[in-house]
């Protein structure tokens, strides 16, 4: 083929496919799972420390360190095999060590993580879980005796896998060792990769199980908020029904709750957009897994649809109705802003015709003061003339009286229209 330039991420890309592979693990054997995460922001965490702590570990046993930057790991530790794994809000940490000891979940495999590593850890531990990879008896009633004998038989979770390779049980709660704690049974002639699967789907089963949860706790504690809240929307939209003495304060009451509603959906989003996710992967892996019953047990789906869908089902609830109670803010704040708009609307129209009246009473004044001044003005311009004339009409013998009402009429006509013109040429 001849020479083509790679795209920067060509590589990057193909090796992402491949950058988590199952373990392949022997039968018998055992398995300790611990998953770190940071109590607050851990999406935004500094990730180069959860690298330093992995290197910690590795210089305890002398092994290898990953390349920089990388998200995952897979090497011998002494007698262990440790995988690691770096994900968006945590770290995993899976020990595997061949044998199942000569108890049911033999402690020796924890310690792997010594004490003082541990409490340097960055983060605090969400969840941990031990497997026990067995070898299955040919008589299942044994199986039922230990399971008995392990486990609280009341949320016990019991089935076969992919097709009949392996049977798998747990009860999902937390063991006096601080651990969760699963079992594999496996049958003859299943491979090595095979429990591997196994293995790491109900590692990410538990995993992402317990970080779907974190959304509960914060919808319940925004639920008791989200009532309080719907109460004073409820009875400020009631109020908008009346008449609003006060709209102004009644629309400022409204954006205080809707921007706190908006404040608690921002600081939800996230937490809750992600337990949706992780709600889907936990179902996915349960899927593939292919489930059949065992001796009338429940399944890992029965399990989950009895104990954890419900928990999903709530915080989906509060999801729904936190963006509902923003919705109705926002519309009752539209709405009064509206009406405030309208009933401003109408003071104007109310202002402007008293406006009008004002200046049609204005004008009708000014034309009786114009009326009035041309009294004035003409009495004034009748003496003037009278003064000017009054020698010419005692040389033609006529009285003042008689000059002046043979005066008056002209000169009130000619006051009269030049006001009228003065009116005219300021209009």
């Amino acid at each position: 083929m001849p020479p083509i330039e790679d795209h920067p991420l060509r590589y990057t890309l193909a090796n992402e496919l491949h950058a988590r592979p199952f373990p392949a693990l022997n039968c018998p054997g055992q398995a300790a799972f611990l998953a770190i995460k940071q109590p607050k922001d851990a999406a935004k965490r500094d990730r180069a420390l959860d690298r330093a702590h992995l290197i910690e570990l590795l210089d305890r046993f002398g092994a290898q360190h990953p390349p920089e930057n990388a998200t995952h790991f897979f090497g011998a530790l002494g007698k262990f095999h440790l995988k690691w794994e770096q994900h968006t809000e945590f770290v995993t940490y899976t020990a595997f060590l061949d044998g199942n000891g000569g108890r049911a979940f033999d402690p020796t495999i924890w310690q792997i993580f010594p004490d003082d590593w541990l409490e340097t850890a960055p983060g605090a531990r969400i969840t941990s879980a031990q497997i026990r990879i067995a070898d299955a008896p040919e008589d299942e009633g044994q199986i039922v005796a230990q399971l008995h004998e392990w486990f609280v038989p009341e949320s016990l979770a019991v089935s076969h896998v992919l097709d009949d390779a392996a049977i798998i049980a747990g009860d999902f709660r937390i063991a006096s060792s601080g651990h969760m704690h699963f079992v594999i049974f496996c049958r003859p002639d299943i491979g090595d990769r095979r429990v591997g699967r196994i293995l790491q789907r109900v590692c990410e089963i538990e995993t992402y199980k317990t970080m779907s949860m974190l959304g509960l706790p914060r919808a319940r504690q925004i639920s008791r908020r989200m009532s309080e809240l719907d109460q004073d929307l409820t009875s400020l939209v009631s109020d908008m029904t009346g008449d609003l003495s006060r709209p102004d304060e009644t629309l400022s009451r409204l954006l205080t709750i809707a921007a706190e509603l908006e404040n608690e959906m921002a600081q939800s989003t996230f937490r809750f957009g992600a337990t949706g996710a992780y709600e889907a992967l936990v179902n996915q892996r349960i899927e593939v897994l292919r489930e059949e019953r065992f001796r009338g047990r429940q399944t890992f789906g029965e399990f989950m649809m009895r104990r954890f869908d419900p928990a999903m089902r709530t915080i989906k609830a509060t999801e729904r109705r936190l963006q509902s109670m923003t919705d109705r803010a926002l519309r009752a704040g539209d709405l009064l802003r509206t009406r405030v708009d309208v009933d401003r609307s109408a003071q104007n129209q109310a202002l402007l015709e008293s406006m009008d009246k004002r200046a049609d009473l204005q004008l009708r004044l000014q034309k009786t003061v114009e009326g009035l001044s041309v009294v004035a003005i003409s009495y004034y311009a009748v003496n003037l003339m009278v003064y000017l004339t009054q020698p010419i009409a005692e040389n033609a013998g006529l009285s003042q009286t008689l000059l002046t009402a043979l005066v008056a009429l002209p000169v009130v006509i000619a006051v009269w229209l030049v006001v009228r013109a003065i009116r005219r040429s300021m209009d």
